[in-house]
């Protein structure tokens, strides 16, 4: 359950049935930050407490799965990557650098089949934003990625030494990330209130796009008239661009950048639409 006793009652939200302004992705957000901060603080305590190592689990787990993928992938299969002149990096590192980002989007999407489900208390409570539930989730993970990218830092400076300038992109880059989570999780969040055997789909969707994102294998390997394919990947534009600007030392694709902000924007402001427009039909499903 994500939330644990949140003070609804203090919101003042009221639902309405007007529509949703494309913009209205990130005002819903500012306008219930200090409650969605809130209850993500409370998802973060609530998920590791009673645990004997509590948020070091956070650092753990990215670490587990960098092990085994690099045993299977770097020394079993041999996969290699071609670094561009200039360039530098290891495998590990250029995994790492990818499974960071692909954990805060298959434990989000992952979740969300059950996100308001298991927060079947709020649904009633007409005072209480529910479009929400998605931030809070998103939230509660960016700790996670926080913290391996604190990791990620510190076995950068030691394996590789000084990043390249263009580091400093990073977060221009991946911002368009956090609304194409936002928008899968709330088409998929709404949609498992009604259909109760989407989560199966989505287990089996997400275990399939670290092998059809270019995560382990460099996109170049991928014969030119097939990329279509990896690019409906949500994170292919992403794991190309995190690369460039961190090991390759290149600036980001702005086109390629910009093409995916717009779709991400536009999957995120559908998403938020629909989950408004379902929501009236909840308290008669659940």
């Amino acid at each position: 359950m994500l939330m644990h006793g949140a003070p609804a009652e203090q919101t003042g939200y009221v639902r309405n049935s007007r529509r949703t302004p494309p913009w209205a992705v990130f005002t819903t957000a500012w306008t219930h930050r200090r409650l969605i901060a809130r209850l993500a603080r409370r998802e973060v305590e609530a998920r590791y407490k009673g645990s004997a190592l509590g948020i070091l689990w956070m650092v753990l787990l990215p670490l587990l799965m960098l092990g085994v993928y690099t045993f299977v992938f770097g020394f079993v299969l041999k996969s290699r990557w071609d670094i561009p002149p200039g360039g530098k990096g290891t495998f590990f590192l250029l995994v790492f650098a990818g499974i960071i980002w692909m954990n805060l989007f298959i434990e989000c999407a992952g979740r969300a089949s059950t996100l308001v489900l298991s927060n079947v208390t709020y649904i009633k409570k007409v005072v209480f934003p529910l479009e929400i539930l998605p931030y809070v989730l998103v939230v509660s993970e960016l700790v996670t990625v926080l913290s391996s990218g604190v990791v990620l830092a510190v076995m950068y400076l030691a394996v590789l030494g000084r990043p390249p300038q263009t580091y400093v992109w990073l977060p221009v880059v991946v911002a368009p990330l956090f609304l194409m989570t936002l928008g899968w999780v709330w088409w998929i969040s709404s949609l498992g209130v009604f259909l109760r055997d989407l989560r199966h789909v989505v287990v089996v969707l997400l275990n399939l796009i670290p092998f059809l994102s270019p995560l382990f294998y460099p996109l170049s390997r991928i014969p030119e008239p097939a990329r279509w394919a990896i690019y409906l990947s949500p994170l292919t534009v992403i794991l190309e661009q995190v690369r460039a600007v961190l090991f390759w030392g290149q600036p980001p694709d702005w086109i390629a950048w910009s093409v995916y902000f717009v779709v991400s924007w536009l999957v995120a402001w559908s998403g938020l639409a629909w989950f408004r427009h379902a929501q009236t039909g909840f308290a008669d499903v659940v």
